[in-house]
């Protein structure tokens, strides 16, 4: 049974045909996505197409096929994720054009993060407010977080207490304990956590409000969604532009770097604390499993709990990859995101047989 993958982020559209193995039988990437029906694709036939959906709300906690009446419910979430809701929304229509006779099922990046106890998962707000907006502590990245944790586990060949770095144009770490999430950096919005390529991560409540005295709502939600984290530091959206900016002696691109290190090493011992310790540490996503100078300043200072980076392995990671010394306590590894393997395993067992056993002779198609 062949799944067509849709898995789109706030900048990026990943396309990727998997067969019953997991194996990619065809892929196509558009780094800068906006969203428009652009794409001339030629692809295998597909049974089934599986979506990345990055806010489930209360309701979608397990994967779900796509009717009219859960799009209608995914729209309505897009103010909790505006960067997000709307691309998934056009994939799931793009996808839906191509491929009408297929099930499509939404897989919810929250959905990983509904173990979180309630010490975890609850704002210490009015508990009128909180029951009637259903305001928690959501999660998201679950997908890779899932995924990164599971195969770490694996390869590491056990581990109860994990905590996984999903660095990418959106950042998140998670703690994983026994495979289940209990803490996670970001919160009722992907906004919250550590800061990120263009989003602020937390702030002080305090400032929001002192901003709205000069800033409309929707210019506030425009600087904190497009025009902070790195490039609100330093004018670069782009780690890579950062380092080489810091190369060239930006103390801009050096507070930026600064910044960004400082809040990953506290959010990590933040997320060991919730398990009372920590066994492996994964990276994962673009930054986390390209960037080694990252890793490198990042795990420097995290000697307190038992961690060690072998410098040349570090240097030179291909694949999954542990990094860490022989003699480091908690192991460190880098694992190469497969979002889609655990998308394609999550449509198969959600969609109804009968249904994906007919499949789509299309092979050629206008999609977006």
């Amino acid at each position: 049974m062949n799944v067509l993958v849709v898995n789109t982020g706030s900048s990026s559209l990943k396309l990727s045909v998997l067969g019953e193995d997991d194996t990619v039988l065809a892929q196509h990437h558009v780094e800068r996505w906006n969203g428009t029906p652009n794409l001339d694709l030629s692809l295998p036939p597909v049974h089934a197409v599986g979506h990345r959906v990055v806010h489930g709300g209360t309701r979608f906690t397990t994967p779900t096929l796509v009717t009219p009446d859960v799009r209608r419910e995914i729209a309505a979430l897009t103010d909790l994720a505006p960067l997000h809701q709307p691309r998934a929304l056009a994939g799931i229509d793009a996808a839906q054009a191509l491929f009408p006779d297929v099930p499509h099922v939404a897989c919810f990046d929250t959905a990983f993060h509904r173990t979180l106890p309630p010490a975890a998962a609850t704002y210490a707000l009015p508990a009128a407010w909180r029951e009637r907006w259903d305001l928690h502590r959501y999660g998201f990245h679950g997908l890779s977080h899932a995924y990164a944790s599971r195969r770490a586990v694996e390869l590491a060949g056990g581990g109860t207490r994990v905590v996984t770095c999903h660095l990418g144009s959106g950042c998140s770490l998670a703690a994983v304990h026994d495979g289940r999430s209990v803490d996670t950096t970001m919160g009722f919005t992907p906004l919250a956590g550590l800061p990120m390529a263009t989003r602020s991560g937390d702030l002080d409540p305090g400032l929001l409000l002192h901003l709205l005295d000069h800033l409309t709502p929707a210019e506030l939600a425009d600087g904190l969604a497009h025009h902070s984290g790195l490039v609100g530091l330093s004018g670069r959206a782009d780690l890579r532009d950062v380092h080489t900016a810091v190369a060239s002696g930006s103390a801009d691109a050096r507070l930026a770097l600064d910044v960004f290190v400082h809040r990953l090493r506290q959010g990590i011992a933040a997320m060991a604390a919730s398990m009372g310790g920590l066994d492996l540490l994964v990276f994962t996503g673009g930054i986390g499993e390209h960037d080694a100078e990252l890793r490198a300043q990042v795990v420097d200072g995290l000697a307190f709990l038992g961690a060690a980076l072998d410098v040349e392995t570090n240097a030179a990671v291909l694949g999954d990859t542990k990094v860490s010394t022989e003699a480091s306590t908690s192991a460190v590894w880098v694992v190469v995101s497969r979002e889609d393997a655990v998308i394609a395993a999550a449509t198969r067992n959600a969609c109804p047989s009968s249904r994906c056993s007919k499949g789509s002779s299309n092979r050629v198609g206008h999609a977006g």
